[in-house]
């Protein structure tokens, strides 16, 4: 099988798709599967521009609309994680994932798929101290303060992630697993990013919970971005225990190293997205902490017995099929003739996709619930601050077209 990795997206779907195929014809290959490692920008209309964490003067439509009116489609089966710079809406409306356009596939806020006999896993966001132990308080429309911490990564998330017993091949997250930079070329790495390495010299670069998933889950490859640059790592993870190749790859523009192909050993098709039975298990059984305010997951409160829950999703599986369900628009797409009105439709539609996913495995469906019983918009954690929690780590300072971002 082959397998394309691109680095931030940030919307140029025309343009990487379009690499795609130049490599295809000119290599004399079929490329089976991208994969995107966040900053996706699954943009629908200019009212998600509002949930995209960019200054104004950088927030483009850029190219997505097209995939999801279906104006274009998708030549490449794609999945993809979310990182600091995403619709935060429209991902909500997926956080167990689902098709965020025809053959356009989004991993979730954390995620296992099957793509053939390969097992992929993700998760989506970057890791912020303040937020990680609390719940997914977040709702549109988001203010200063909740625009960036919607895409913190929670512990919840993690937790679940950290369940995973059988072999993952392939795991994607935004931000980098923290002390990676120890098994690849530093040197080479802080001589083109020289302000790197106060961060790596104190420990601080990179995910915390991101560096636990590497070493519990040991997957045969990790790929990230957020940085924008290239870097490759080799972890040997214990004697006789197994490799894990690290890269990381920059964002979508000319003349940077934002695209990686490469061959994985992989049984006979059909080479499409499916269910993974370990994760719709793990799904089911934590589902009743999800924690929907911004109090953190009682993880206590979890009874279950996996092997019970494995066979009872096994036979849902035999009864329905492993295919995910089908992509459904919620909300008016871009017309480049006509100008939205913002608000001019549902704040956080009710996607059939998730419904019919908790549907699927009997589960309520809590977000209702939560929409009734909203908070105020700002977390207890962030009340001390005033302004927009900002990040050191965040702000792209090599990068002209970027020096006014203020990510988080």
């Amino acid at each position: 099988m082959r397998i394309a990795v691109e680095g931030c997206m940030h919307g140029e779907l025309d343009n990487v798709y379009k690499t795609l195929q130049y490599m295809e014809n000119i290599n004399s290959y079929k490329i089976d599967l991208l994969l995107c490692c966040g900053d996706f920008q699954a943009v629908r209309n200019e009212n998600d521009m509002e949930s995209l964490n960019v200054p104004r003067k950088y927030r483009e439509m850029k190219s997505f609309w097209k995939y999801y009116s279906g104006q274009e489609v998708a030549p490449i089966p794609t999945i993809f994680i979310g990182g600091n710079h995403e619709a935060s809406n429209y991902l909500w409306e997926l956080y167990y994932g689902g098709w965020a356009a025809p053959n356009i596939y989004f991993l979730g806020f954390a995620g296992v798929v099957k793509f053939g006999n390969i097992r992929i896993g993700g998760l989506s966001g970057i890791y912020n101290a303040r937020h990680y132990r609390l719940g997914h308080y977040e709702r549109p429309p988001y203010n200063e303060s909740t625009i960036r911490s919607v895409y913190h990564v929670r512990e919840y998330d993690v937790h679940k992630l950290m369940q995973i017993e059988e072999p993952i091949d392939i795991f994607l997250s935004h931000d980098w697993p923290c002390g990676i930079t120890d098994y690849g070329n530093c040197k080479e790495l802080v001589r083109h990013k020289q302000y790197f390495e106060k961060e790596i010299q104190d420990g601080t670069l990179g995910s915390e919970p991101a560096a636990q998933l590497l070493e519990k889950l040991k997957p045969s490859y990790w790929f990230s971005a957020h940085l924008h640059c290239k870097f490759a790592a080799v972890v040997q993870h214990g004697e006789d225990s197994p490799v894990t190749k690290f890269l990381a790859l920059d964002k979508c523009l000319p003349r940077r190293k934002f695209l990686q192909v490469f061959e994985i050993e992989s049984g006979q098709g059909p080479y499409e997205i499916q269910y993974d039975e370990e994760w719709l298990a793990i799904t089911r059984t934590f589902n009743s902490v999800f924690p929907l305010t911004s109090q953190s997951a009682n993880f206590g409160g979890v009874q279950h017995d996996m092997n019970d829950c494995r066979q009872w999703v096994r036979s849902r599986l035999q009864e329905r099929g492993a295919k995910p369900f089908e992509f459904v628009r919620t909300v008016p797409c871009y017309d480049a003739s006509q100008s939205l009105s913002i608000g001019a439709f549902a704040e956080n539609p009710q996607n059939p996709q998730t419904e019919s996913f908790l549907q699927f495995l009997e589960l309520p469906n809590l977000f209702e619930n939560a929409l009734e019983s909203r908070e105020p918009t700002q977390s207890p954690a962030t009340l001390d601050h005033k302004g927009p929690d900002l990040d050191p780590e965040e702000i792209p300072i090599d990068d002209e077209d970027e020096l006014e971002e203020l990510d988080e």
